[in-house]
Parts: C-alpha cells; structure tokens; sequence
C-alpha cells in the first residue's frame, strides 16, 4: 500500500473521530443508541476512499476506540462499547463503508452526486441498518417489529446524512476528481 493511501485512511478515521464529538442525541425508544454524526463519515470513508480503503479507514477508527479513545458519541471507548445496544450498529460501520464505496465503484455510469446518495443509502442506511437492527435485537432481547419501530425514528436524520455525503462527494469530485477513488 502506498503512503498517499496510508495517510488518506488515517485523515478518514479522524474525520469519523471528530464527528463523534458533536454531540449525540439519546432517545429512550432505542434502547440507548444515540443519533451521532459518526455514519455520516461511514458514508464518505467508503464513497472517498472505496471499498476496501474506506473499510480500513473505519477499522483503525474501531481499533483505537476498542483500545479506549473516548471518540464515539458521548465520549464512549474501550472493549465496553461491544456489550451495549448499538454494538450492531457500531460493527456495522465496517460492511456499510465496504458497500458504500462498492455501490460508488458500480455506478460509475451515473453522474457523482447521484451515484454518492445511492451508495450511501446502500451502504449507509441499509447494511449499516440491517447490522444494526440485528445487534439491537440480539443485545436488548426486543423482536423485529420492536426494533424496527424503534429505529424508524433514525431514518430521516439518516437521509439527510446520505445527502449531504452526496454534496461532499460533488464538490470534492469538482474541486479534485481524484479525490473520489471510484472515479480515477
């Protein structure tokens, strides 16, 4: 792996850092998952950087929160963070990059901002929801239809994330095209 790609996954898992220090949201309907910023940046590792770059990028974010960076929403790390509801949500983070910048490099075709929302409602919202809900059920002993009603709440905000990795794609792509790896 080159140094340029090395520094590009490490400013991303930074970017993902960061964004866990806006402040999260809590909802008593699920179960202590908060709404965080921290899928926006999923969105952009895997649309940015691509699949496999992107999920490494998410990656090195886990690891240094597992080793107890306090970067998650609310200042949350170390192995702690795996026994909670939103562990599903968390690991989720790795698939839903990969498939984002998947559903980037397929699209090809499409113009940048249309194939950066589609992928990051690909990758984004469904893998990262479907890892999600999974681990929500495992973790708070809930059904389906609880979780699913529980988590409905997160899509909106979800939306407008998946838009606005859209925008930032478009512009990173107008101001650098190689700055969108599916795209060189």
């Amino acid at each position: 792996m080159e140094s340029r790609a090395i520094v590009r996954i490490a400013l991303m898992a930074a970017v993902i850092g960061v964004l866990g220090m806006l402040p999260g949201v809590m909802l008593p309907i699920a179960m202590g998952v908060p709404i965080t910023a921290q899928t926006l940046g999923v969105m952009l590792a895997g649309i940015i950087l691509g699949p496999r770059h992107g999920a490494l990028a998410v990656l090195l974010f886990l690891f240094v929160v597992l080793l107890g960076a306090p970067l998650l929403s609310g200042g949350r790390g170390g192995l702690g963070v795996l026994f909670g509801p939103s562990v599903g949500f968390l690991l989720g983070f790795i698939p839903a990059a990969f498939v984002a910048g998947l559903a980037m490099e397929r699209l090809k075709a499409l113009p940048v901002f249309a194939a950066a929302l589609v992928a990051a409602v690909v990758g984004g919202i469904v893998v990262e929801y479907a890892c999600g809900v999974f681990g929500l059920m495992v973790m708070a002993r809930m059904s389906l239809l609880q979780v699913l009603v529980a988590t409905a709440v997160f899509v909106p905000g979800d939306l407008l994330k998946a838009l606005a990795t859209a925008f930032v794609a478009e512009a990173s792509y107008r101001g650098y095209p190689a700055a969108i790896a599916s795209r060189t």
